[in-house]
């Protein structure tokens, strides 16, 4: 079956990619960037053309759907299935050109624009497990956007396949694509009365069969250091520079340690990504990132002490730490309620694939719903390298996403609330 996907699925995919849709942190629009909308235009258009119901583009920048009930029963679930249309900040995502990688042999990929991006068993070790397999990359200057538009062609292309198929017996689904993921604001604004479900899924997740219950939990931290400025000529005994300072606060903290190069599997972070400035002021900007409470309280502590060292080291500059929430571990309510998860590891398996349970070190729209009250576990879409020039996913693995999604919605059609 999940073969009749993948001319739809790359049609889509490809189509999807070439549309720059990446969010900006500085801006305090919704969405981030107004480039967004010309891929939600692009989807609400398709979807009224396929023929779903309900098609909305918010004021808030969600696109929701309706994938009506083809099972004649009032009590069944509504199950919601969430992507995201923007792109990561982090590497370039204007002027894509994806290429597709027939039947991959197990060469290198060499990308063609900058043939210093190799993709190899060194670079991907997960390529070795593909063989045979329908690769698309980008060509070597962007990213690909497969975070997330892979999760949105496996949604547009499972709307397709149940509005056509009114057979398939399903409960009532719900689409929603939202903005700004990559900066921590995908669901801020989205109304659950106006996504009316009472389960989801976010398509946001890597290599195939994997289901995600479990992500980190994330604090994000700005500490701003304001220095003294004067002149240079006369800046003996004056000047207190606030660059100098953030260098010593970065020294302050673990560099063998506590970093996201340092540290795998259910180890937590604090990890600088933003630093910026002149003498006079400067801020840095960090992520923390622990699974367990407490271990993110710790990230946050010694992060506080370092930023309260360097005042007390330097009385005449303002040293100024601030934590504000980000989104937290969706295990803790996940696993009140099981069923959403068990439901997906068993559609996992109608495919003859073993589903792998692996906590996500990052998280999803899914934290945040989850911990709002709607459970939202994360299913994978077959992207892997996210957030660079490295970026690639798998067609077959897209495919079997799709199918998992169709599998959920069958299964969820024959449950009573």
């Amino acid at each position: 079956m999940t073969e009749s996907f993948l001319p739809e699925l790359e049609a889509r995919f490809l189509r999807y990619v070439q549309i720059d849709t990446q969010s900006d942190e500085a801006s305090l629009a919704v969405p981030s960037t107004a480039k967004q909308y010309d891929l939600f235009r692009l989807l609400e258009r398709e979807l009224r053309e396929m023929g779903a119901q309900d098609v909305t583009l918010t004021d808030y920048a969600c696109l929701l759907a309706t994938i009506p009930a083809t099972v004649p029963a009032v009590t069944l679930p509504t199950v919601a299935f969430l992507a995201h249309v923007d792109t990561a900040p982090a590497f370039n995502g204007t002027g894509v050109k994806p290429l597709v990688h027939r039947a991959y042999d197990g060469a290198p990929i060499v990308l063609p624009d900058d043939p210093r991006q190799v993709l190899n068993a060194t670079t991907c070790p997960e390529l070795a497990g593909k063989l045979g397999h329908d690769i698309v990359t980008a060509s070597g200057t962007t990213l690909l956007g497969g975070d997330d538009k892979a999760g949105i062609a496996i949604l547009m292309t499972l709307a397709a396949h149940l509005l056509s198929h009114p057979e398939i017996p399903h409960g009532p689904l719900r689409l929603c694509f939202t903005p700004d993921e990559e900066v921590g604001r995908g669901v801020a604004h989205l109304r659950l009365e106006d996504l009316a479900a009472d389960v989801a899924y976010t398509l946001d997740g890597g290599p195939s069969g994997e289901v995600n219950y479990e992500t980190f939990s994330a604090d994000k931290a700005v500490v701003t250091i304001a220095g003294v400025s004067t002149h240079t000529g006369t800046a003996r005994g004056k000047l207190v520079n606030a660059l100098q300072l953030a260098a010593q606060l970065i020294l302050f903290l673990p560099q063998a340690t506590r970093t996201p190069e340092t540290t795998d599997g259910r180890e937590g972070f604090i990890h600088l990504y933003k630093l910026n400035g002149t003498a006079a002021v400067a801020e840095l900007h960090f992520i923390l990132r622990d699974f367990e409470l407490d271990g993110l309280q710790a990230h946050g502590d010694l992060l506080r002490a370092a930023a309260a060292a360097l005042q007390a080291g330097e009385p005449r500059a303002k040293v100024e730490c601030t934590i504000t929430p980000q989104y937290r571990n969706m295990r803790y309510w996940l696993e009140q309620e099981m069923r959403p998860v068990e439901l997906a590891l068993e559609a996992v398996r109608q495919l003859g694939i073993t589903p792998v349970i692996k906590p996500v070190r990052g998280g999803t729209d899914g934290s945040r719903l989850t911990e709002r009250g709607l459970p939202t576990p994360n299913l994978f879409v077959g992207a892997y390298n996210a957030h660079g020039p490295l970026e690639w996913v798998s067609l077959q693995e897209m495919a079997q996403a799709t199918q998992v999604c169709l599998n959920l919605a069958v299964a969820w059609g024959a449950q009573s609330q």
